[in-house]
């Protein structure tokens, strides 16, 4: 199992303060339908797998029972002032998605929108969210993916060349083939913006 290295996460540790700022147009234009459309079907006790400064916080409904974690001491503090701005009571914590500090079957949901590409063990961490979701519970996600449309592909891979190893960044992971091999029901999958981003609804079986 491949841990976070202690520059990784001093790499995001480093992006806390300005990453909402930077990123504010790709995620009006990319990203915040795809968080509305996962975490809207979230339901009772919810894990966010690296919650980072909170952006899906505003998007949950009311009575979820919300915790959170990330690897940044510095994303789990500005998720806590996200919280207190937008009047969402959530549970968050410093932790390795690899390595969850919760019991198996504690959560009914659990959650990862834009953050599996970044974790380096991406089947490690999905292992571990089957772990503590119970019997019948979902896994939702979005993230950038592999794009079905072939020359945006072959830039991905491009990309991948200088985003891995400078920030442990991947554009060319399909969490969902992961789990069609982890024993899911994938209930809902979808693909945006030439296939690059896709959002999946997947079921831990009874």
């Amino acid at each position: 199992m491949s841990r976070p290295s202690g520059a990784l996460v001093n790499y995001w540790d480093r992006q806390a303060a300005t990453y909402d700022r930077r990123l504010a147009g790709v995620e009006r234009r990319f990203l915040a339908d795809s968080r509305r459309w996962v975490c809207s079907r979230a339901r009772g006790a919810t894990l966010e797998i690296a919650i980072g400064t909170g952006a899906n916080l505003p998007h949950y409904p009311d009575d979820v029972d919300l915790t959170g974690i990330d690897w940044s001491p510095a994303m789990v503090h500005a998720a806590h002032r996200r919280a207190d701005r937008v009047h969402r009571a959530v549970s968050l914590h410093q932790a390795d998605a690899t390595a969850l500090p919760f019991p198996a079957a504690a959560f009914d949901t659990v959650v990862s929108t834009f953050a599996l590409c970044c974790i380096p063990d991406e089947r490690a961490a999905l292992v571990e969210a089957l772990r503590v979701l119970r019997p019948g519970g979902h896994l939702l996600l979005a993230d950038h993916v592999a794009a079905s449309f072939w020359p945006l592909r072959a830039l991905q891979h491009a990309v991948d060349l200088v985003s891995v190893p400078l920030q442990g960044e991947h554009y060319t992971r399909r969490p969902v083939t992961t789990l069609r091999g982890l024993g899911v029901v994938i209930e809902e999958t979808e693909r945006l913006t030439m296939g690059a981003i896709e959002r999946v609804n997947a079921r831990k079986p009874h």
